[in-house]
């Protein structure tokens, strides 16, 4: 018999978002990590906020909005509230009622902004990994660090003198300015689009532009981030913040840390070896034009080992984390300007990254 089209709607629904949701759908698994994390912020969340006036956005809507945005590579918070209006899976991983309207896209990144400028991300990741059952999943004796360029959202065009002087781009939608034969650096010149960014150069014959540096903190065993930072483009910032990412972690054993050529400089290895750290980097072994080898500070003492072989060959896996990060995070391009909510965002893409992953891999531990 054929099914009639009916247009008329019921004046009321009796069916639970819960029950839209299929039993096995990959977002329940995640959701159930986020709120055991976000469980134990609550005292944070507290001190954030005051306890008189209008409530606002609950911050843990805001978070998982967020990871909402990654896991869907969607480009802006304006599509993000029009798909969390009508997309029921996504009011269902947030927590919004089914009857209540979704915000307004400037009231969600206001609200949101607080909680960027706080520090919560970096709180956040360490709540994450901190539970029990992913405690599991985790190397506590052998690490891998790395970093990545992630473009400022600015054009070089805004990269002017300090001073004031120099030409200003021409009159137009896309107006041209001409930079042969002027010398700039982030000594002289800034961007007035995002003052944070620097301009840097990755190698040679690579182009110069605008960008900050993410850095990853990664555990050998599953390949999971375990600390991240975003700093300035720097010559020295990977090394630097290397050292702050493993400062942060408590510990009281000799751990061992993979990392690429970059990083063999015989200060930074210096200062492994004090922090009981022992150093699995790449040789540099560059070549000058005079036929000079590099000087390097590892040598035989630590590359005889297997586990140095080991830790080279597992490194690598870190920029799986970093592509996760570009594509589908959307991070290839930054749309925030200021340091501290562009680092914020690359923390939250990183959270995202392992909360794919973690559901897997728990349910590949033996029972």
């Amino acid at each position: 018999m054929r099914g009639r089209d009916d247009r008329s709607e019921g004046l009321f629904s009796y069916v639970r978002l819960e029950e839209r949701i299929p039993a096995d759908h990959p977002l329940r698994a995640i959701r159930g990590l986020c709120d055991e994390a976000l469980g134990c912020l609550d005292a944070r969340f507290e001190a954030l906020y005051s306890g008189m006036g209008r409530p606002s956005i609950p911050p843990e809507m805001l978070l998982r909005a967020t990871l909402l945005q990654a896991f869907f590579s969607v480009r802006s918070e304006r599509l993000l509230m029009e798909q969390i209006d009508y997309n029921l899976l996504f009011r269902w991983f947030v927590g919004l009622p089914l009857d209540a309207s979704a915000w307004h896209a400037t009231v969600f990144t206001h609200n949101r902004d607080r909680l960027m400028e706080a520090d919560v991300a970096r709180e956040f990741l360490g709540a994450l990994m901190g539970l029990g059952k992913v405690k599991e999943l985790l190397s506590s004796d052998h690490f891998s660090v790395d970093g990545t360029l992630i473009d400022a959202w600015a054009s070089v065009k805004s990269f002017r003198p300090k001073d004031g002087s120099g030409e200003p781009p021409k009159p137009g939608r896309n107006g041209e300015r001409d930079f042969r034969k002027e010398k700039r650096s982030n000594q002289t010149h800034a961007s007035t689009t995002d003052p944070d960014a620097r301009l840097y150069r990755k190698a040679d014959g690579h182009p110069s532009r605008l960008c900050y540096m993410g850095h990853v903190l990664m555990e050998n065993r599953n390949g999971l981030a375990v600390g991240t930072t975003l700093t300035h483009a720097t010559g020295t910032a990977e090394r630097e913040a290397a050292l702050s990412m493993l400062d942060r972690r408590r510990r009281n054993h000799r751990i061992t840390l993979g990392a690429d050529k970059a990083y063999d400089v015989t200060e930074f290895v210096g200062d492994l070896r004090q922090r009981q750290v022992t150093p699995h980097i790449t040789v540099q072994g560059t070549v000058s034009s005079t036929g000079t080898v590099r000087k390097t500070a590892i040598d035989g003492r630590t590359t005889r080992h297997a586990g140095y072989t080991v830790s080279q060959r597992i490194r690598k896996r870190i920029e799986e984390i970093f592509g996760w990060v570009k594509k589908p995070g959307g991070l290839t391009k930054t749309k925030l300007r200021g340091r501290s909510k562009v680092e914020a965002a690359f923390t939250f893409a990183i959270i995202a990254c392992n909360l794919v992953r973690i559901p897997r891999l728990l349910a590949m531990q033996p029972t």
